[in-house]
């Protein structure tokens, strides 16, 4: 019998085994590589069977190859995706080439979570190019590079909250005679990789021109860029210049305080490697980083453009550079044209051209570093030690949950329309009382149709203590028909709008109900400088008073106007931008931006926000996300950790509606850092605006509940959550009395017994314990004898019991180690010993890819006379398609190569 039972239990175990690996185990995405690498018969596939190597510390190796193809064309583009090997954190800390230029003349590996194909490899070379998304550029090889590697405690993180789910190896078959023999190629490279977490985290930096024309004859010209830096401090280490056949120089600076501080300067005629970037340099918030690229048009009869062909030119600066983690955005870019004022101030050495005699180009290709080997250059073979500086963080378990016992007593809304900080961060209701908008409110024309119904009898200004959300003061009686939008100045006035009136008021805040400054006809729409059409929102400039109306409903604009009211200027969603936008549909929500002199718009039916400047209106970004589903209701600042724009969605009439939720965003990289919606299977109705208080607490006006809820990222503040229906403080009291009140041999069966028994009921069992008396010691040993006799009567049935289970018991404690040490291995199926990270945090999404990076495929599409060839294989580069021949060197410009690191850190300016 027993021995039928364990055979049982291991066929059990092992069918289990097997069930866990094909259905849960990540690794089943590897696998699927794996075997389809090696689907070709070829010796060198047999090298990508083991492609991970594990080690008990936490780092492991990971090869990216080809599966044994053989192109049959030069200049053939050919990919292959593999899955990153985890579903958490991990880092790039070393590449390792495998690749010879007498085969590949370059390779190039991105990051992406769509890879084009996940079956086999693809010529990526035509329209289908690498990823489905947006692909990021992790690493380029050429001309026989060494390896790489990054500096300590640095590292391109993947994986887990990055986005980067898929590497996709791209390599360049030049000339296809190096397959006359029709061998496979297995090239490719080895990830060092770890999951210990990075202090510091890689990341990209592109200065690129757009715009620039070289006209023929000329002996130079210029194309110059420059941005002023608005994200956290970053470290350079690395750079690498890129153009096509005429550039002669390429020059990039940090400017700050009018010094001008050089990054790299380089002859992009050199092999394009990054090179060591001045040591001991930073770039802060405010900084300036400008590039320029000199350019000869000697030779040429026709003007030459950017663009993608050989006959096209470019001008890049690439800046490698690395940045505290919690802060890291792992791509910036910058194609603003710089101003002829900015750059008469450049040093001399940005236009003296960099003259490289045939030697040194071909000593330089083989240097092991990829640098010049000559004394005055060997100091700069070391990379830099990132400077560690005390800043403020966001915490890593920094998530917002709704305070669900607030407020302790109800208050009486109606149709939350606004909402509001005042300068104790007070929070201000404005809501529509007994009136609703509804279906038969306005017509055609936008005219209200119930003014019979009087204005709103309720006062609709409240002033609440966001701790306990008592009513503090209230205002605004019999003066509002549809209220909406709410904001405050820096003497506290209240600036409202009301949809009915077509007004705006600016009130004071000491409960006279008189308006100080009104602006608009009553129940007049109009589209001119005197009248609106359903105004949305208010926001004021602290510093000037100014005061932006967004105009709203019928009217696709802003409005500004001077602290009393003088109309001063208005714009639309693209009258100021270049690139022409679309136009608003209802710009329902505004935000001004202190810090940056910006004022942002959700803008409502485009699902999009936009930030514009604010004196001039002149377009600055736009943050679009799938998340928000097609609509943007309202938006809220935060001016720490460089930046949060708080916003909340709504339901889509045009079939594009997703969750409603509250989203945290980064503004520099527009990251969505977090996102919250109500607890205990609760919904949001139609949260209708937000507002984030100085201590990070954040409230949400809902027009459908008529109601204001709280979140918080305190869990002090979440004193109602409970699991089972029992509080969890609760559940810890009971636990803390049974153990101490229990003899010790019986804390086993006690633990046993809450295992068992549903939390729910754990109180239940837990009271008669507590009241339970201490026996006498007598009783005690009586029960001790008792218990020793019934033993002893039946030890017969106890000892053939015991012989049968002790079998399974072995049995089961031998899979439940097998079990055990296999997740410490894998983790969730494919780590090594990871170590456990926070999966909610705004932390791991710090970290995450840069939104809206650029798009050379898209650009050059829509630029008449350019070709899209191969743009689509990376967002941030596209000649690397050119083709080889005596008197063309850019057939270099895809080596990659850094030096080790040093010792000791250095200091930064």
């Amino acid at each position: 019998m027993g021995v039928l039972v364990c055979g049982v239990v291991v066929l059990t175990l092992i069918c289990q085994s097997h069930s866990l690996d094909g259905a849960t185990n990540p690794l089943h995405r590897f696998k699927r590589y794996q075997e389809s690498a090696s689907s070709e018969p070829n010796d060198c596939t047999t090298r990508t069977r083991q492609p991970m190597v594990l080690s008990k510390s936490g780092n492991f190796s990971l090869d990216v190859r080809m599966p044994g193809v053989s192109p049959t064309a030069s200049d053939t583009y050919l990919c292959v995706a593999v899955p990153v090997p985890t579903t958490r954190d991990a880092y790039i800390v070393d590449f390792e080439p495998h690749a010879s230029m007498d085969t590949a003349h370059h390779m190039l590996l991105y990051g992406c979570g769509i890879p084009v194909s996940t079956t086999n490899y693809w010529d990526c070379g035509s329209v289908k190019g690498t990823c489905e998304d947006e692909a990021s550029i992790m690493y380029a090889w050429a001309r026989n590079a060494p390896p790489t590697r990054l500096p300590p405690d640095v590292g391109f993180k993947v994986g887990g909250k990055s986005r980067i789910t898929y590497f996709v190896l791209q390599i360049h078959y030049g000339d296809v005679h190096a397959f006359s023999d029709h061998h496979r190629d297995c090239s490719g490279l080895t990830l060092r990789m770890t999951s210990k977490p990075q202090p510091f985290i890689a990341g990209m930096y592109l200065m690129m021109s757009v715009t620039t024309v070289i006209l023929p004859g000329n002996k130079v010209t210029n194309a110059d860029v420059a941005c002023t830096y608005n994200s956290y401090p970053i470290y350079p280490f690395a750079f690498r210049t890129h153009t096509h056949k005429l550039g002669q120089v390429v020059s990039g600076y940090r400017i700050r305080d009018g010094k001008w501080t050089l990054i790299g300067r380089q002859t992009p005629q050199l092999p394009q490697a990054f090179y060591p970037a001045t040591k001991g340099i930073n770039v802060k918030y405010g900084d300036t980083l400008a590039a320029r690229c000199v350019f000869t048009g000697e030779g040429r009869t026709t003007k030459t453009y950017i663009g993608g062909t050989s006959d096209d030119e470019m001008c890049n600066f690439y800046m490698m550079y690395y940045m505290e983690s919690r802060h890291a955005a792992p791509f910036q870019e910058c194609m603003e044209d710089g101003s002829k004022e900015l750059f008469q101030n450049i040093p001399p050495e940005a236009n003296v051209p960099i003259t490289v005699p045939p030697e040194m180009m071909m000593h330089n290709m083989m240097h092991s570093a990829g640098a010049p080997s000559t004394p005055e250059h060997q100091d700069d073979m070391a990379l830099l030690q990132p400077k560690r500086e005390e800043e403020e963080v966001l915490d890593q378990e920094y998530h917002l949950e709704e305070v669900t016992d607030w407020p302790e007593s109800p208050l009486q809304l109606g149709q939350v329309s606004g909402l509001a900080l005042d300068s104790d961060d007070n929070l201000v209701i404005f809501h529509r009382g007994d009136h609703q908008w509804g279906v038969n409110s306005f017509d055609n024309s936008g005219k209200y149709q119930q003014q019979s119904l009087g204005p709103i009898q309720q006062s609709t200004i409240l002033v609440v203590d966001p701790v306990k959300g008592s009513v503090l003061k209230a205002s605004g009686r019999n003066m509002f028909y549809l209220p909406h939008g709410i904001t405050t100045d820096k003497d506290n006035n209240y600036w409202v709008t009301d949809v009915a009136l077509h007004q705006v008021f600016k009130l004071s805040s000491d409960g006279r109900d008189k308006p100080l400054v009104v602006l608009g006809e009553a129940f007049e729409p109009g589209s001119d400088k005197e009248h609106f059409c359903k105004p949305t929102d208010v926001a004021v400039d602290p510093v000037t008073g100014n005061v932006y109306v967004s105009d709203g409903y019928c009217n696709a604009r802003i409005l500004k106007f001077s602290p009393e009211g003088k109309y001063l200027s208005h714009w639309g969603a693209g009258s100021s931008d270049r690139r022409r936008r679309v136009q608003f549909r209802i710009p329902h929500s505004l935000v001004f931006l202190p810090d940056r002199r910006e004022l942002c718009v959700a803008d409502r039916e485009n699902g999009r926000i936009q930030c514009f400047v604010a004196e001039s209106g002149e377009f600055v970004k736009e943050i679009k996300k799938q998340e928000f589903g097609g609509e943007v209701f309202a938006i809220s600042y935060a001016p720490v950790h460089g930046g949060l724009i708080y916003a909340v969605n709504g339901e889509s009439a045009y079939g594009r509606s997703a969750p409603l939720k509250g989203f945290v965003i980064n503004y520099s990289t527009k990251e969505i850092l977090d996102d919250f919606s109500p607890e205990n299977a609760q919904e949001f109705g139609m949260p209708h605006d937000i507002v984030v208080t100085k201590d990070g607490r954040v409230f949400v006006g809902d027009a459908a509940t008529d109601s204001v809820l709280k979140f918080s990222s305190d869990k002090a503040e979440h004193r109602s959550v409970k699991k089972g229906g029992i509080e969890v403080q609760e559940i810890e009291e009971t636990e803390t009395i049974i153990q101490t009140r229990l003899k010790p041999q019986h804390r086993v069966e006690v633990a046993v017994a809450k295992v068992q028994i549903p939390v729910a009921t754990q109180q239940k069992t837990a009271e008669p314990v507590q009241e339970q008396p201490q026996k006498p010691q007598q009783q005690e040993d009586d029960k001790e004898k008792t218990l020793a006799k019934q033993s002893a009567q039946g030890v017969s049935p106890a000892v053939i019991t015991t012989l049968l289970l002790i079998p399974l018991v072995v049995v089961i404690s031998i899979g439940v180690l097998i079990r055990y040490r296999k997740n410490r291995m894998y983790g969730d199926g494919c780590e090594v010993k990871l170590e456990q990270t926070s999966s909610g945090g705004i932390l791991g999404k710090l970290r995450g890819k840069a939104a809206g990076g650029l798009n050379l495929g898209n650009f050059f599409a829509t630029h008449k006379g350019y070709t899209r060839q191969g743009f689509d294989r990376l967002s941030t580069e596209g000649s690397d398609q050119e083709k080889d021949d005596d008197n063309d060197t850019d057939s270099e410009n895809e080596e990659y190569s850094a030096p080790p690191p040093p010792v000791g850190p250095s200091s930064s300016s």
